[in-house]
């Protein structure tokens, strides 16, 4: 029964944590769509679900220090999203920028909306189970 939670709970974080990826990478082509030569990005949400489902996250790795005076941390990256894709535009723009606005914040509200409905849902979970364990 606890890895039938776990599981549950599990895919759910998944999917809230590359929610929140596509959500920067997103606010990311918005917030260049005037740089020159940019490029929009992107990547497959339901592949990168089902890769962080079946195998997990990746660890973090340690960075190294090449001095005593430079502070330690953990080598996360702001995505660790394995398969970045550049977006091809529907219209070419002389600058060489990919980014289409409309497009963007389409996809940035469609995110923040299943964001939103992920999170609901792992709420009204979690509140269910807490009922179900409360003594009567």
């Amino acid at each position: 029964m606890i890895d039938k939670m776990t599981g549950t709970l599990h895919f759910h974080q998944e999917a809230l944590n590359l929610r929140d990826q596509r959500q920067q990478v997103l606010a990311n082509n918005i917030a260049n769509a005037d740089t020159p030569n940019f490029k929009a990005r992107d990547f497959d949400f339901a592949s990168e679900l089902q890769k962080a489902a079946t195998q997990g996250r990746q660890q973090a790795t340690a960075l190294a220090r090449t001095s005593a005076g430079h502070m330690g941390g953990s080598g996360t990256e702001a995505s660790d999203v394995s398969n970045m894709q550049y977006r091809i535009p529907a219209q070419s723009r002389l600058d060489g920028n990919t980014v289409d606005m409309d497009m963007e914040r389409s996809k940035f509200l469609d995110n923040s909306v299943r964001y939103q409905a992920s999170l609901t849902f792992m709420n009204s979970r979690i509140k269910s189970l807490r009922s179900a364990m409360q003594p009567e």
